[in-house]
């Protein structure tokens, strides 16, 4: 373990609050605040980087078995950089995953953040079990965890979903639903979600109406997206994680159709490959 992440492990904390679980990270802050979001083009999955100006990275998800997410990592972090602060597993399927061991093999990771629904994934739990006992804490994150990545409020992850026990929940239902705020900025994580995990944010949810920036549910599949939804959340631009030639084919037309009718313009992996926004937390900026 490094000396980075030995100070992280003892000053990540967690404290149990009727506000929820709160996990905070060690204060670095610096005077030009910005953040970097990077969509990995891994293929037919999930991976998200997104690298704070105070050194902190959080990564979301981490792709198939196939290990592209290993090259991905080394094209868009500092040479010679082999530590990751958190990393958040939205759910236990392969394809948001698979890349986690060799990721645990390479890099020293300061803590790992997963839904309920993992803890009794036959393939998942041993995962679970190595890295405990290689030292990286674990959280089982529910509705009310904050990851807060500085002490301004600059940047900081809200867990929106599950609000309760999913653990023997369908893994795409359970997946863990996130918003990461960027000084005004805001980028909603749906992880696999369905169009009924949907409904209820849409009910329960102020603060996902007008958004920035959506991962949408499940590559683009018709089973997420649904108008409703991207009319309430009405980003002003949608991501989408795909394979090229996926065996699914997503993105579904169906879906691609249903953000032109609404007016929101949106970057796949398929065409764009890996895809890289910055922000000061005004402004928006492409690298």
């Amino acid at each position: 373990m490094t000396q980075r992440s030995a100070i992280l492990s003892l000053l990540c904390i967690v404290v149990v609050a009727l506000a929820g679980v709160y996990v905070l990270l060690p204060d670095t802050h610096t005077d030009e605040t910005r953040a970097r979001v990077s969509m990995l083009d891994i293929g037919q999955g999930d991976s998200f980087l997104i690298d704070m100006s105070n050194g902190e990275q959080l990564l979301i998800d981490t792709g198939g078995s196939d290990g592209a997410v290993l090259q991905q990592l080394a094209e868009v972090m500092e040479t010679g950089d082999r530590f990751i602060d958190v990393i958040l597993i939205t759910h236990p399927d392969m394809d948001h995953v698979g890349g986690l061991v060799a990721i645990l093999r390479r890099y020293d990771v300061g803590a790992l953040l997963t839904s309920e629904v993992s803890a009794h994934d036959d393939a998942f739990a041993p995962i679970l079990s190595s890295a405990e006992k290689d030292g990286i804490p674990l959280y089982y994150v529910r509705k009310g965890t904050r990851i807060a990545f500085d002490h301004t409020g600059f940047a900081f992850l809200e867990i929106l979903f599950p609000d309760r026990d999913t653990t023997e929940w369908e893994t795409n239902t359970a997946s863990a639903v996130s918003l990461l705020h960027l000084g005004e900025k805001k980028l909603l994580f749906m992880g696999d979600s369905p169009e009924s995990i949907e409904t209820f944010l849409r009910r329960s949810e102020p603060k996902i109406e007008n958004i920035d920036v959506l991962k949408l549910g499940h590559h683009g599949s018709n089973t997420s997206s649904s108008q409703a939804f991207l009319e309430y959340t009405h980003p002003k631009l949608a991501l989408i994680s795909a394979g090229r030639n996926n065996r699914y084919g997503h993105p579904h037309q169906e879906v691609l159709d249903r953000l032109m009718k609404i007016g929101i313009p949106f970057v796949s992996t398929q065409t764009a490959g890996t895809y890289t926004l910055i922000t000061d937390g005004k402004q928006w900026f492409r690298q």
